[in-house]
């Protein structure tokens, strides 16, 4: 568990789902912001079909006219009342480029280094063979999209491979829209495959295979506001245990069904976009999960624009989940976890952006976000007794040549 949800990853990328790190669909992990920038086929159907940009009045139906090159580094640092944990630097490049006349090429690489320990739980710090967590990963992710007059579609891939895990994944996405290009359907499939080979020898070879649907719909209101509603299904069986936890046993079968809807609203007078989502998460485990975020675009003078943005998450605990002090509620031969990513809590996400344009194509942006979960905020009340407060913190800063 490591870095960021699913409003600040670069590229909208979405994290490896390895061992250690076993995130859902849209943004958190089981019990904290997720590890950033790994691709994966949901990470390509998701960027595929996302709202266009800022401003409303750009459409998805349209192939950019130039291309687009960053740079981007990320730093992420978490911890718990006493002791640090997670320490992460991240850098990574980005090009998108048209071609032929009507071809998309988009294209990611990112380096991740990783080192602390895992999750406390049992008051603890633990991490691989009670060595801590010292690991690097590798990504890219590849995508290729044909416009028509009143259809595109993309073909994408992807892989991300670590020391003790290996994924390799594919998409195919269909967009299509009305003649007056007011209402654009969108259709995805993706598929993922991944290999676990844990250091201290319990997952051996272990593999987890995971398909992924997503139909939506996105709906230009008026001159000036955009609505997105997407649903999702994705269906994986194989190795979901925790090699890295004791007595840790999980099904083998997961579903994950989320609605996720986003409104952008211009506003001219105030010459700003505000941007609202909303999304819930039903996971065959047991837990259901609700997100809610806003932001809001501030343009200022001199190619300025500021971004501050709130984000509140919350979840149930998952059916086999069960209370530290371990093993505490243990029955041998059943479903059975301590991992506190699979409790029940809240969680709060503060983030500001600040970026500007210079001449020829040139912006620049940093993006700090702060991360907090406790237990009590769970929606409701009635989080996981006995989980540490968990806090994270990441700094993102890149450099954007359009040309």
């Amino acid at each position: 568990m490591a870095a960021t949800d699913a409003g600040s990853r670069i590229h909208h990328a979405q994290p490896a789902r390895s061992a250690r790190h076993d995130p859902d669909s849209a943004g958190e992990t089981e019990g904290g912001p997720a590890r950033p920038n790994a691709p994966s086929a949901r990470a390509l159907m998701a960027a595929a079909l996302a709202l266009p940009g800022i401003a409303p009045s750009a459409t998805a139906q349209s192939m950019p006219d130039g291309g687009t090159f960053s740079i981007r580094y990320l730093d992420y640092r978490d911890w718990q009342p006493g002791a640090s944990r997670m320490e992460v630097q991240s850098p990574s490049m980005f090009l998108q480029k048209p071609f032929a006349g009507s071809w998309l090429f988009e294209g990611s690489l990112v380096y991740d280094g990783m080192s602390g320990a895992s999750p406390r739980y049992f008051n603890t710090l633990s991490g691989a063979s009670g060595e801590g967590v010292r690991d690097y990963r590798t990504a890219g992710d590849a995508r290729v999209t044909k416009y028509y007059d009143r259809y595109a579609i993309g073909v994408g891939g992807a892989v991300s491979s670590e020391r003790d895990f290996l994924s390799r994944a594919g998409s195919l996405d269909l967009r299509w829209w009305t003649e007056d290009r007011n209402t654009t359907f969108s259709f995805g499939f993706a598929g993922t495959a991944d290999r676990i080979h844990s250091n201290n020898g319990v997952a051996d070879n272990e593999t987890r295979y995971t398909i992924d649907w997503l139909v939506g719909i996105t709906q230009a209101v008026n001159p000036g506001a955009i609505v997105q509603s997407n649903l999702t299904f994705s269906r994986g069986h194989g190795y979901y245990d925790d090699p890295y936890k004791p007595l840790d046993a999980r099904p083998d079968e997961r579903r994950v069904f989320a609605w996720l809807t986003r409104w952008i609203q211009a506003l001219p007078a105030a010459d700003a976009t505000l941007r609202l989502a909303f999304r819930v998460l039903d996971d065959s485990f047991g837990s259901t999960s609700y997100m809610t975020e806003a932001q809001w675009v501030q343009a200022l003078p001199q190619g300025w624009t500021v971004q501050p943005g709130l984000r509140y998450y919350t979840q149930s605990a998952a059916d086999f989940y069960r209370n530290p002090p371990f093993p505490s509620g243990y029955v041998p031969g059943e479903d059975y976890t301590a991992d506190t990513r699979l409790a029940a809590f809240g969680a709060f996400t503060t983030s500001l952006r600040v970026a500007k344009s210079f001449a020829d194509g040139w912006t620049a942006d940093l993006r700090v976000d702060f991360y907090r979960q406790k237990s009590s905020w769970r929606l409701g009340g009635g989080g996981s007794p006995d989980i540490d407060t968990f806090s994270a913190r990441w700094i993102q800063a890149g450099v954007t040549k359009a040309f």
